[in-house]
Order: C-alpha cells, then sequence, then structure tokens
C-alpha cells in the first residue's frame, strides 16, 4: 500500500512534529510505502507561504508519478485547516482515499462558535475525508457534528518509552510546551508562589517558546524578591537550593530528555487539549503530574494515583496539589510510578502503529 502523508519539518515546534518524527523512523516493513511531503515550517509568514506552496508542488508530484493509494494529512485548527484544504481537494479530486488526523484543541475557534458559511466550509471540507482520526472520546463526540459517527476512529497519541530513570533527579518542576493563554502559562507563576510559600522551594524549568516576555514579567511581579528568574541554567550552584525559574527556550533531542529525566513534577495547567505529547512524554519519564482534566487528558492521568487532575483555572487547588508533591517525595515517586507504567501499558508506539496499520487496511477494502 502506497501512503502519503502531509507533515511539518522535522524540527518543527508543537505535538504534531513530534509524533509525525516517530512516524518517520518507525520502520512499516514492506506492506507499506510511506512518502513524507512536508507543508509547514516555523519562521515568517512569508517562510511559511514559500513552504505551503512547496508543498502544495510536491504533493502534485506525488499524485502524478508515485499515485498513493491513502494520503494521510495532519491537521489542527484555525490557520491549519486552511493549509490542509488544499492538500484534501486535491486528493479528493484524484480519488484518493484521505484520513485527516486531527490534533487540534481549539475546536470552537473552527466550528461551532464560527459564522454559517465557515461551518459549511468544515463540514464541505472534512466530508471529503474517509476517516476522521481523533485522539479521544470527547473529541470523536465534538467531530460527530461534522461527519458521521461511522467516519471516525479514535487513535489516542503515544509516547516511546526511555529506560528507567538511573540517575537522581534534581527535585525540580517541570512545563513544556507553548507560551500562551491556552496552556495556562500565565497562571503559573502565582501557582508557583503559592505552592513554593508553603513547602520546600524547588527550582521551575519554564521551557517553550511564544510570549516568554510576557511569563517572565508576570513571574517577576508575583515573586520578586522571594526568588531569581533567569533566562537559563542558574550560574552560582548554591542558586540550585533557591527558589528560581530559568527560562531556556524550545528544547529539543538529547535537552528535551535531560529536562525530562532530571525532573520530578510535570506542571502543566492547561485550559483546552487534544491530547498533549508533552503529558505523555513527562508520564514515560515517570514524572508526576499536575494539570487539569480537559480534553483527553484523562484518558492519560488517574487523579490521585499517576498526577492530579484539577480544574482549569483554579489557582488555589492546582498550587495546593503542587505544594503537597513538593513536601511529599514518597509520593511524587509513587505516582512517577504509576504514570510510567500506564504509558508503558496502554500508550506505547508499537500499539499505536498496529492502529494506524488497521485503519489503513480498512480503507484499502473500501
Amino acid at each position: 500500500m502506497r501512503i502519503c502523508m502531509i507533515v511539518p519539518e522535522r524540527d518543527v515546534m508543537g505535538g504534531i512534529a513530534s509524533v509525525v518524527n516517530g512516524y518517520r523512523e518507525y520502520d512499516f516493513g514492506k506492506e507499506y510505502e510511506m512518502r513524507y511531503v512536508e507543508s509547514y515550517c516555523d519562521g515568517s509568514k512569508g517562510k511559511k507561504l514559500i513552504k505551503a506552496v512547496r508543498g502544495y508542488l510536491a504533493f502534485l508530484r506525488e499524485l502524478w508519478f508515485h499515485r498513493p493509494d491513502v494520503v494521510h494529512v495532519h491537521s489542527s485548527f484555525g490557520p491549519s485547516f486552511y493549509r490542509k484544504l488544499p492538500f484534501i481537494y486535491m486528493a479528493s479530486w484524484t480519488g484518493r482515499r484521505i484520513v485527516n488526523h486531527i490534533h487540534g484543541a481549539d475546536f470552537a475557534l473552527l466550528y461551532p462558535e464560527s459564522s454559517e458559511k465557515k461551518r459549511k466550509l468544515v463540514q464541505k471540507v472534512y466530508g471529503r475525508c474517509d476517516i476522521i482520526v481523533a485522539l479521544s472520546e470527547e473529541w470523536k463526540k465534538a467531530f460527530s457534528l461534522i461527519v458521521p459517527p461511522e467516519k471516525i476512529r479514535i487513535l489516542p497519541n503515544y509516547c516511546r518509552i526511555p529506560l528507567p530513570k538511573k540517575v537522581i533527579t534534581k527535585n525540580r518542576i517541570l512545563f513544556l510546551g507553548a507560551f500562551e493563554k491556552r496552556k495556562g502559562c500565565f497562571d503559573i507563576p502565582q501557582i508557583y508562589r503559592e505552592a513554593t510559600v508553603r513547602s520546600d522551594k524547588l527550582p521551575l524549568v519554564m521551557a517553550g517558546d511564544g510570549d516568554m516576555e510576557g511569563v517572565r514579567k508576570r513571574f517577576e511581579e508575583s515573586l520578586h524578591p522571594l526568588s531569581q528568574v533567569t533566562h537559563g541554567e542558574a550560574e552560582n550552584p548554591e542558586a540550585e537550593k533557591q527558589e528560581q525559574v530559568t527560562f531556556p527556550g524550545w528544547v529539543r533531542g538529547e535537552a528535551k530528555e535531560e529536562l525530562l529525566r532530571e525532573s520530578d513534577i510535570f506542571l502543566f495547567p492547561t485550559y483546552n487539549e487534544g491530547m498533549p505529547m508533552a503529558v505523555l512524554e513527562a508520564m514515560a519519564n515517570e514524572m508526576a503530574i499536575v494539570t487539569t482534566g480537559v480534553g483527553g487528558i484523562p484518558k492519560l492521568i488517574e487523579d490521585g494515583v499517576s498526577g492530579y487532575l484539577c480544574e482549569p483555572g483554579n489557582v488555589a487547588e492546582i498550587a495546593d496539589r503542587l505544594a503537597e508533591l513538593i513536601k511529599d517525595k514518597e509520593k511524587r515517586a509513587a505516582f512517577g510510578r504509576a504514570a510510567r507504567k500506564r504509558a508503558t501499558e496502554q500508550y506505547g508506539m508499537e500499539g499505536h502503529i498496529t492502529e494506524l496499520k488497521r485503519i489503513y487496511k480498512e480503507l484499502a477494502t473500501q
């Protein structure tokens, strides 16, 4: 079976790239011929436009010369919907089977709260797809507003399981993600202050990109003069013992793996999610999770067993849970072990790929 997958560049920031990069590295065997067309990159609007145009031209060549049986589109909402629209139309016009694998969390921005004209466009585009892939049962219900439920398949994200931790962790709290309101970043300064005022003062690493200056300013307003807010790792070794916040920027590869290996608590006070790769990666790395019960997260975290699920925006509740884990090393270690166990048993890559192949085979028989 010939599969053409529409993907972002390898080094793009975000969860879609993390999922797709795993596909690129996986050996699908002789049963599948996988080819990839890049359609998105980070950078300026001009750079993104050029990348998209090149992606459309490369896709036309794929349709003409390699004639894929299935086109697997990875999409989100907002601008991503419009960028992927030409791929879906071209694939539909040439009679290809289409899998639209939807990763985004801002569904309300695209459909329920949109104009009638925009809703009709979404229905038309999604109606051209043979299968819609949702990350959770909740998102399947949401997409059922657009397409018949029998067209929707649930395929949770996966995580690659590292070796068990062999180093002593640095008693550190970690956030990974985009610095934006949806991720709860602007709540973290107050959460951190309230939690550390009544517990030990563990360092916090804010790894990500976006409105870094806005988040940094919130920290400075919230924590001064109690803490030190730096751009990177503290130069003074004694500062590790102080309450501090560091901003290493967006991390990839070994730098990201090191942060995950050497942190104890993952703080993720998000307001809206699909099935975040950052939470899955934290689980696989044996971290206790403090997050919110939105999107597919309740499928990942068992409240009070592998982490805590809090109400989005409830700073006091999130701070209480964080303080509890800061003070209780044994509890956070137990949560971390439970999180890793759940990730290993239910969200490994092999099981994910098996389900993906089942979707491909289903299309082949239609």
